[in-house]
């Protein structure tokens, strides 16, 4: 079963995702940057559905961390923020796979995933990269 890490500062999205996603992955969730950060560190994952707006480091951040430290995993970015496609060059840069607005349509979220893990852990497809 693949491995996908879900970090979110809203427990209720965290549950939701969980509850939702656990049935075809195998779900760990985190609840800030810094602890998605250590997870990463001890363990491997297939992909990331990470979260910008969040405690500690903000998900910008985390996925700049995660490219220094040489890890390729394919990131889905969720946010609310309206300024999200402002930022879609910057995350593309840093190789991001994904960006979706909240609310969105889980089937969405799905189908990112499944291209995520089909790319092999590339980032960065900018086909892919959209709001």
């Amino acid at each position: 079963m693949k491995r996908v890490l879900v970090v979110d500062d809203d427990p209720d999205i965290l549950e939701a995702l969980t509850l939702l996603l656990e049935v075809r992955y195998a779900i760990t969730s985190a609840g800030n940057g810094a602890l998605a950060l250590e997870l990463m560190a001890r363990h491997a994952f297939d992909v990331v559905v990470l979260d910008l707006m969040l405690p500690v480091l903000d998900g910008t951040r985390v996925l700049a961390e995660l490219r220094q430290r040489g890890n390729p995993v394919p990131v889905i970015l969720i946010s609310a923020h309206r300024d999200l496609e402002q930022q879609l060059p910057q995350h593309h840069t840093l190789g991001a796979f994904a960006s979706l607005r909240k609310p969105f349509d889980i089937r969405e979220l799905e189908r990112r995933l499944e291209e995520a893990l089909n790319q092999g852990g590339q980032g960065g497809s900018s086909s892919a990269l959209s709001g």
